[in-house]
């Protein structure tokens, strides 16, 4: 659809068709915030579906469709007899990514060639596919890792949120079950990561301003820049740990 006719333009505007929302995935990113945000924290249990359904008046149905998906992305977990529960990441778990990394069987070089995969795969569809909430929360944590810089503190919980937020922001649950499978071993890389930048004096600043660009291409939909700010992120990591292992 072209907004203004060819008399009165000198450039065309396109607009998109306006797509109906579906009720339940209003429920998925009102609750998915909360989450985000600690209003609702890990291991804690919501309430029962006739009551979050009463609160936001919508039928047991809608919510019961939004917490299975919720439950499908790894975000909520369902225990018989008890409840729907805010997952926690157990990072003392047999079988976590964190041991392989923790008994030399993988580097944080190994750790960011697969992140390169599952974060440009991310940002892709992110650029796609993000709601305005999905925007809200990335900008939200660009913010804590600006004050981080500025007070020298690591921010590393902060950065570790944004890339989950992103890989959120893909609404695609297997996409987000993977990374959050993926959490431990990346949050320990990314503590490293961080530390070695601010050694580095403004590099930190550099890194903050990759997290920008791929916000900005996921804001402006456009799928190929989001990929290359992933891209130019991690090379300029990998480019970071290299230099450090050359001087060791």
């Amino acid at each position: 659809m072209i907004l203004t006719r060819a008399s009165d333009r000198s450039k065309p505007i396109s607009l998109d068709p306006i797509k109906p929302r579906r009720v339940s995935d209003q429920v998925f990113e009102q609750l998915r915030e909360h989450i985000a945000r600690g209003r609702i924290k890990p291991g804690e249990r919501l309430m029962p579906e006739r009551e979050l359904a009463a609160s936001m008046r919508v039928s047991r149905t809608t919510v019961r469709e939004a917490l299975n998906k919720m439950v499908v992305m790894g975000i909520l977990e369902q225990k018989q007899g008890q409840g729907t529960f805010v997952r926690t990441l157990d990072q003392t778990a047999p079988d976590s990514f964190t041991g392989i990394l923790g008994s030399e069987e993988a580097t944080l070089i190994d750790l960011l060639d697969v992140r390169l995969g599952l974060e440009c795969n991310a940002a892709r569809f992110a650029a796609l596919r993000a709601t305005t909430v999905d925007l809200h929360i990335l900008e939200r944590h660009l913010e804590e890792m600006a004050t981080a810089i500025n007070t020298d503190s690591n921010g590393a919980d902060a950065d570790v949120a944004f890339h989950m937020a992103i890989a959120e922001a893909s609404h695609n649950p297997l996409q987000v079950h993977l990374m959050r499978q993926f959490y431990d071993f990346m949050s320990l890389g990314i503590e490293r990561n961080r530390s070695l930048f601010y050694e580095g004096g403004d590099r930190i600043g550099t890194v903050q301003h990759q997290h920008e660009r791929m916000v900005a291409g996921i804001r402006q939909r456009d799928p190929e820049a989001a990929v290359k700010a992933v891209q130019a992120h991690i090379d300029n990591i990998r480019e970071r740990l290299e230099a450090a292992a050359a001087a060791e």
